[in-house]
C-alpha cells in the first residue's frame, strides 16, 4: 500500500535514528588487491586511522554511519563474505579492512557499480533518516568518491569530503578530484579534523 514520504519510521522493522547528517564509507572492505593499487596500498594505514576517527566521532554524536560497497560476488554474496574476502590471509587491505569493520548498529549497502545510489536502497534510508548533509569518505577519491559526491549533489545535499579521510590511485588524481568537488559541489574539503562539530549535532 502507498504511504507518504516518511511517514512509515522503520526500515526492516528497526526504528532508524534520525540525523540531518550521515557518514557515508566508500568501498572501504576492499583487498586492494588489483593493477595500479601501490599508492593506495602505501597510504592504507594512515587512511584507516583517519577513517576510524571520523567514524567514532561520528557516531558518538549519533550521525549514522553508512558502509556502501562493490558487491564483488554477482548478487551471490552477502557483506559478510565480502568482508572475508577483504581481509583474507595476504590480502594487501587486510589492515585496513579489519580496521574499519562496520559496527554493529552501521548501515550496510552494496552496489553493483561506482555509484551508491544506483540499484540501491540508499536513497530510501537517507529519506527516513531525514539526512541532508553527507559526508564521505573512502576509496577512490577520482572514482566512487566522487560519482557519490557528483550524485549526492544533484540530490541537493550538502557534502563534506575530508580530504584526510579518502585517498585515490594517484596523489595527482586526488587532488583534481577534491579540486573538481570543492569548486563544482561547494563540498568541504579540509581534514576531518578540523570540522565544526558544534554545527553538525
Amino acid at each position: 500500500m502507498p504511504s507518504k514520504r516518511g511517514s512509515n519510521q522503520s526500515l526492516d522493522g528497526n526504528a532508524p535514528d534520525r540525523c540531518k547528517f550521515a557518514l557515508l564509507i566508500v568501498d572501504v572492505m576492499n583487498d586492494l588487491d588489483f593493477p595500479g593499487s601501490e599508492e593506495l596500498i602505501l597510504h592504507s594505514a594512515s587512511l584507516a586511522r583517519n577513517i576510524d576517527g571520523l567514524a567514532r566521532k561520528c557516531r558518538s554524536h549519533g550521525i549514522p554511519v553508512i558502509y556502501v560497497n562493490d558487491n564483488r560476488g554477482r548478487w551471490r554474496s552477502d557483506s559478510n563474505s565480502i568482508f572475508r574476502a577483504a581481509v583474507r590471509s595476504g590480502s594487501p587491505g587486510r589492515s585496513m579492512a579489519q580496521r574499519l569493520r562496520p559496527r554493529q548498529h552501521d548501515y550496510i549497502v552494496l552496489k553493483p557499480k561506482h555509484s551508491p545510489f544506483y540499484a540501491t536502497p540508499l536513497d530510501t534510508i537517507l529519506q527516513y533518516l531525514g539526512t541532508r548533509t553527507l559526508i564521505i569518505a573512502g576509496l577512490a577519491t577520482e572514482s566512487c568518491v566522487l560519482v557519490a559526491a557528483t550524485e549526492a549533489h544533484v540530490r541537493d545535499f550538502k557534502l563534506i569530503v575530508p580530504s584526510d579521510c579518502v585517498a585515490g590511485l594517484s596523489a595527482r588524481d586526488h587532488g583534481q578530484a577534491l579540486q573538481l568537488m570543492r569548486r563544482n559541489f561547494q563540498a568541504g574539503t579540509s581534514g576531518w579534523k578540523s570540522i565544526d562539530w558544534t554545527r553538525l549535532v
